[in-house]
């Protein structure tokens, strides 16, 4: 019997969810350092930041934005912000960890269509979600579609030649021209210069794109340079590479994939992807600044407080 499609989003996210914790990351607390950077004009701001990956067995890319350097010398706090992919899989001792990070919010970017075929985020007891889906253009259904046709050539003429990093640099662009995907961006922001939101994580899917895109923002709104915030966007990469290989392998063994690097472009972050939204953003508004200004709506004080909050 061929798998449903169900099956096939259960081995594309599910399995890598599963597996991921225990591959990629380290003890909870325990610091791993950055991949080191070329120089730039912030050379000694921009030097690499301690990176604090929370060790979770179903979920992958769960870290701290802590322990980066702004240009004026201040720090991003530990313990304040955690970025992650799902948490549908969470175990129970993976409850006991996330607990012990004291959270009092989580933000989940995810798509109606994600919530059906992966699940609800399972939280500690007592903590509740707040869902702020920011839009895929479809691309979740996109993809997980093509794997279920289990048809080599039609997942050729779908992801292959070129199509797949196309879908990608299409999504970013709506992070900026979106109104909704900015209100929820806006949202989560205001949430953080509220009293009594934070520590708070939020989370898409796979934790690289709509987290990656507001984690970035996030740092150079906090004055770290670009070339650390897009350290810590493409970090996604290493962290998640041993989790979407056990998938590729799985998917290959179910027989639902013959070639499964069709699917790396789709699995990867790439700074092709986010200079797709920055080139929208620089078009639309010149700086990030102004982006968060204009198009978020947010003004100068509550910028101010987000600072406060999240700087030492």
């Amino acid at each position: 019997m061929f798998p449903t499609r169900r099956r096939a989003t259960t081995l594309l996210f599910g399995s890598a969810l599963t597996l991921g914790g225990l591959s990629v990351t380290a003890a909870c607390g325990r610091a791993a350092r950055a991949p080191s950077e070329a120089s730039d004009a912030h050379a000694k701001a921009a030097a690499p930041a301690p990176v604090r990956r929370i060790a979770l067995q179903g979920a992958v890319n769960v870290r701290d934005l802590g322990g980066y350097r702004t240009t004026d010398g201040r720090e991003v706090r530990y313990g304040r912000l955690f970025r992650s992919g799902s948490l549908a899989k969470l175990t129970p001792a993976d409850l006991r960890t996330l607990a012990g990070l004291r959270l009092h919010s989580v933000v989940d970017l995810r798509v109606p269509a994600e919530l059906r075929f992966d699940g609800r985020d399972r939280l500690p007891h007592g903590l509740a979600v707040t869902s702020r889906p920011v839009d895929d253009t479809g691309l979740f259904e996109a993809m997980q579609s093509a794997v279920a046709t289990r048809d080599p050539a039609e997942q050729q003429k779908r992801l292959g030649g070129g199509r797949a990093e196309h879908r990608m640099r299409e999504i970013y662009p709506g992070f900026v021209s979106n109104a909704r995907n900015r209100e929820q961006f806006a949202a989560t922001l205001e949430d953080i210069a509220r009293d009594g939101r934070l520590p708070m994580l939020f989370h898409c899917t796979s934790g690289k794109d709509r987290t990656g895109w507001l984690s970035y923002v996030l740092l150079r709104l906090l004055g770290v340079p670009h070339a650390a915030a897009e350290r810590d966007y493409l970090l996604s990469n290493t962290i998640r590479r041993p989790a979407d290989a056990k998938v590729n392998a799985g998917l290959k063994k179910a027989g639902m994939m013959r070639d499964t690097d069709l699917l790396r472009p789709l699995q990867e972050v790439r700074e092709s992807y986010l200079d797709a939204g920055l080139g929208e953003l620089r078009q639309e508004y010149g700086s990030v600044r102004r982006y968060v200004s204009k198009g978020l709506g947010l003004d100068g004080k509550t910028v101010g407080r987000v600072r406060a909050r999240l700087l030492r």
